[in-house]
Order: structure tokens, then sequence, then C-alpha cells
């Protein structure tokens, strides 16, 4: 009975060395093939130089390319863009040649002392990507200026100039309440006005607000205003 004991005790030892044995040329093999970092093995299991190796490659391609998006960032950062690239709200965009539209101008830019309202001129460029954005061209906007008043929420003819109305402080927001009156009647008083304001007020050869810089802080093309400026000298 005693010697079959031992004969089991042995036979259990040697299977363990083994097992142990084969699970260590398993991770050897699996250290000296793989190209991402191995898993660490059981305990007691000795593995070779090599995942060492392959883990310092990999960390020095990772940092590569971390230093490559970087420095991509970094240059597009430096490129200064030609156009506004983020839209700013309450915006009124306006024929910029027209006396009574630059009057207009020039009276909420006085009366907005908390400057919430800015402006820019129809004619520039920087006016593109707005109007883009409410799917209108340039004769729509001729006809009826534009107020961007938020994301997705535009206004234009007598609603715009309500709207704007209501930015002002007291007590000249109070005329934003005459949005109660329907707005076929209100735009019909509206553009019977634009239709006649070359006629009646005169329009200028360009934007009237190069003969006013001291506005063209409240334009959101003023760089533009100020370059075109430069060039007519």
């Amino acid at each position: 009975m005693m010697n079959m004991t031992a004969m089991l005790t042995r036979g259990v030892r040697n299977l363990t060395a083994v097992t142990v044995t084969r699970r260590a040329s398993f991770y050897r093999l699996f250290s000296s093939t793989s190209s991402s970092t191995p898993s660490p093995p059981p305990s007691g299991v000795v593995v070779s130089g090599a995942a060492a190796d392959v883990a310092d490659v990999v960390e020095e391609e990772e940092d590569e390319a971390q230093n490559l998006v970087y420095s991509d960032a970094a240059a597009s950062l430096a490129v200064k863009p030609a156009i506004p690239t983020i839209l700013q709200p309450r915006v009124v965009v306006y024929d910029g040649v027209c006396h009574l539209c630059h009057r207009g101008v020039k009276w909420v830019i006085k009366a907005d002392k908390h400057r919430k309202i800015k402006f820019c001129c129809l004619q520039s460029k920087t006016a593109e990507p707005y109007l883009r954005l409410c799917g209108l061209d340039r004769e729509d906007v001729l006809r009826r200026f534009l107020f961007i008043e938020g994301p997705g929420l535009y206004h234009q003819a007598s609603t715009a100039a309500l709207r704007v109305l209501s930015y002002l402080p007291m007590p000249y927001s109070a005329l934003s309440t005459l949005l109660v009156v329907p707005t076929p009647l209100r735009d019909a008083v509206y553009d019977h006005v634009a239709k006649r304001r070359y006629d009646w007020f005169g329009k200028g050869e360009d934007c009237l607000v190069l003969q006013e810089k001291e506005l063209l802080e409240r334009f959101i093309d003023r760089e533009e205003m100020m370059d075109r400026s430069k060039s007519d000298l």
C-alpha cells in the first residue's frame, strides 16, 4: 500500500513539471513572435527578453506617431483662415452700399451700449458662409436684410429689424412688441421702402463703412474691409 502511494505521488510531480515546462515554452514562443505588448506570464514562468524588445519598439513607434499628430496640429493652427471658421451669433448682414441701411447700422451701434449686435457687409467674402448657412444668395439679402440670431435661427425683413431691437436696452427694446403685428403686413411696409431706397436715399460705390472706419470694430469683416481700403489708396 505504501509503495502504491509513493508511485502516485511521483507521477503527479512529474506531470506538474511537464505542464509548467510546456507553458514556459508557449510564452517564450508568443513573446518572440507577437507584434504587440505580450500579456504577463503566470507566476513562476520565465519569459525570454524578446518581449521587452518588442515592447520597446512598439513604444518608440507610438511616440513617433504622437509627435507627428502634434506637429500636424501645430502646423494647422499656424495657418490663418481667410474667413471665420466659427460663425458668430447676432450678426446683421446688410447692403453695405445703401445709404438708408448704413444710417440704420449707425443708429443701432449708438444705441447698443452692451455691444450685443455685430455687422457684416453683404458685399464682403466674410458674408458668404452666413448666406450658405441660411440657404440664401446675395439677391435675397439685397431685397431683405438678414439677421442671424443663433444656430439654425435667422430672420429677414421686418422680423429681423424687430429682433435686433429686442437686444437693445430700453426703451428701444419695447419696439419689438410690434412682432404681434402679422408678418405679411409688416413686410409689406418693409418691401415698399426697400424697393425705393436707392431712389430716395442714394447708393454708394463701395461699402459706406469704409468712410467711417471708427465703426469697423463692430464688424466681423473689418480685416477684409481694411485690406480693401488699403488697396484703394
